[in-house]
Order: C-alpha cells, then structure tokens, then sequence
C-alpha cells in the first residue's frame, strides 16, 4: 500500500475515533468537560475528513480548513439557521449545533492543533522523518 492509501486509512480511522469520542464525551463526560472536548473533537473530526478527502494536503492546511469551518459553523449559529434545523433533525443539532458561545471558538483551534500534530506526525513517520525535520 502506498503512502495515499496508509494516509486515507488512518484519516478514516482517526474520523472514527473522533466521531466515537466525541459522543461519549458529550453522553458520559457532561458539562463543561464533556462539551469544550466535544468541540475540540468536532475540529478533529473536520481535519480528518479534509486528510481523506485530499491525503496529499499539508497539515497545517488541513488545520486552518478545519478551524474555519468549525467557526464557520459557529457563527452560522448566529443566524438562528441551525437552530430551526435542529428543531426538525437531530442529525443536523449534532453537525451544525443551536447556539453561538463564544468560547467554542477557543476550543475548535484546540482542536485544530491536535489535528495539525497527528497529521504532521503520520506524515513524518510515513516519510521515515523526525517532528524535528518536517513542516
């Protein structure tokens, strides 16, 4: 298997885990805990799917995409849009959320970051390369 195929399989597996861990955070963690590492996996999540989608995509690339549809989404919530979606799908409360909160904002680039290091650390070791030596 070839460096795009190894790329997409664990940016599918990694899609996963985050889809796993984010809706057991919010179901057992509760709170804020539950809900800021929600949002942090939601960015996660998004980088992940970016990685699948184009497994060639820089890592800080794939984060900046990541980071500014979570905010996108987050300011979309603004418009009351998501939350008369949310009304009629329970699909569309988890993807687009109901409501603005500020702090959200902080905890999607957390989320960013951790996305931007797995993805630069899977493209190091696939490279046979050290943190030290990639960009």
């Amino acid at each position: 298997m070839g460096d795009l195929g190894r790329t997409r399989i664990l940016a599918g597996a990694a899609a996963l885990v985050a889809v796993g861990a984010g809706l057991g955070v919010r179901a057992l963690g509760g709170g804020d805990v539950g809900k800021y590492a929600g949002d942090a996996l939601y960015t996660v999540l998004v980088v992940a799917l970016v990685v699948l989608v184009v497994p060639r995509v820089r890592p800080v690339v794939a984060a900046g995409v990541g980071l500014g549809f979570s905010w996108g989404v987050e300011f979309f919530q603004l418009t009351g849009g998501p939350a008369a979606m949310a009304a009629h799908s329970g699909l569309a409360r988890l993807v687009f959320g109901t409501t603005f909160n500020a702090p959200d904002l902080f905890w999607y680039a957390v989320g960013a970051v951790a996305g931007w290091a797995g993805h630069r650390a899977v493209r190091a070791k696939g490279r046979g390369q050290s943190l030290a030596t990639t960009g």
